[in-house]
């Protein structure tokens, strides 16, 4: 039975293993797909277990600042430090964003942090963190900027040194860091011919510019050149107060707070949940179409043998015999396609612009599912086979 089967194979190679590449390639598209929702996955998770809080404090009725805006005053973080159970507070800002470089444009997530706190990058690959109160960066090393590349941020220029690796948003755009005061006015101030109208509207109110009250219209004006919000406060806690502290916060500072399991449930099943069920579907036509291919591949294979067959019948050979040599050409397509499949998928996913995750587990998964979908796909084959009269072995 082995033996009819690999004569077979060997007899039209060429065809069998071509066929075996094409259909590789279809199965490393899947697994690539499924490696892009890992990889989505992981940078969401990544990105929680970066900001290195127990607690993200951020507007009422908001779902936080990686889903939706929000907007709190940064002297919250200070209330914030006399609750019980409140470790460490630190104010942070995130806007995605566009920054040039050399006369590129990289779009990146620009995060606004306050050093020693939370918020800050873990950990670096290369140079140092950020000392001087302005215009110092750290980059992402996805970005593709190196030690000392200067890059235009809004109105001014910051020099990058330092570099991190995997700060990546839930989106995967690559993350830089900026003191906190630099980036509340990237974020939140307008531009200088907006502050020029804005002022000349202010000075034309009668309201803000009253002839009895000196000073008045002065200290309206510097407050639209100031900003005191940011997006939220990442909160550290004592082991087992994150419960505790979040009640306190929502009952007595009329905010919301989040903890890592919601914050987690927040971006992988809700703010990428159409994308997953896009890949999904995704993963289904392709499944259909690896199986439709192997189906007519192996269904024409066997109809260019009906006189093979039929001599095999005519000499004795049984049904099941006829139909194992066939579901094993179906199970030696799945497996050269599943192997050029895994070899492929692992040759360009780091060239994805996105993270792509390929797991172990679902490679066993994928060899099980392809070996399973060959099977399905003989039945087709397998019938023809069987319906061939022996008498043909020996007609005209």
């Amino acid at each position: 039975m082995i033996n009819l089967a690999s004569r077979d194979i060997l007899h039209g190679w060429g065809k069998f293993v071509f066929t075996g590449i094409g259909l590789g390639l279809l199965i490393g598209v899947t697994l690539t797909m499924a490696g892009v929702y890992r990889g989505m996955v992981d940078d969401a998770r990544v990105l929680i277990e970066n900001a290195g809080a127990d607690l993200w404090v951020v507007q009422q009725d908001t779902l936080g600042p990686y889903a939706e805006p929000s907007s709190v005053h940064d002297d919250v973080a200070k209330d914030l430090l006399s609750l019980p159970g409140v470790v460490e507070a630190g104010n942070v800002t995130y806007l995605t964003m566009q920054v040039s470089h050399e006369r590129k444009e990289i779009r990146v997530m620009l995060v606004g942090y306050e050093a020693g706190k939370p918020g800050e990058p873990a950990y670096m690959v290369a140079g140092r963190p950020i000392t001087r109160p302005h215009y110092e960066a750290l980059a992402d090393i996805k970005t593709g900027l190196a030690l000392g590349d200067r890059i235009s941020i809004r109105r001014h220029e910051y020099t990058v040194v330092g570099l991190t690796r995997r700060m990546v948003s839930s989106g995967g755009d690559p993350m830089i860091f900026i003191p906190l005061k630099d980036a509340q006015e990237v974020q939140f101030l307008k531009d200088n011919d907006a502050l020029l109208n804005e002022r000349a509207r202010t000075a034309a109110n009668p309201a803000f510019n009253r002839p009895g009250v000196p000073g008045l219209l002065e200290a309206i004006q510097a407050s639209q050149t100031s900003s005191r919000f940011v997006n939220a406060i990442l909160v550290r806690t004592a082991p087992g107060m994150e419960e505790s502290v979040a009640a306190q916060v929502e009952r007595w500072k009329h905010l919301q707070a989040y903890s890592k399991n919601q914050m987690d449930e927040i971006l992988v099943a809700r703010l990428i949940a159409t994308s997953s069920k896009q890949i999904f579907m995704f993963l289904v036509i392709l499944a259909i179409v690896s199986a439709a291919i192997v189906a007519f591949i192996i269904y024409t294979m066997t109809l260019n043998k009906v006189r093979e067959i039929a001599v095999l019948k005519l000499i004795g050979a049984t049904n099941r015999t006829i139909s194992a040599m066939i579901l094993q050409q179906a199970l030696g397509l799945g497996l050269i396609g599943f192997l050029v499949g895994k070899f492929s998928a692992t040759l360009w996913a780091p060239l994805f612009p996105k993270y792509v995750l390929l797991l172990p587990g679902d490679a066993v998964q994928g060899f099980v599912l392809v070996m399973l979908m060959c099977s399905v796909a003989s039945v087709f084959a397998i019938r023809a086979a069987l319906r061939i009269d022996p008498a043909t072995a020996i007609g005209g």
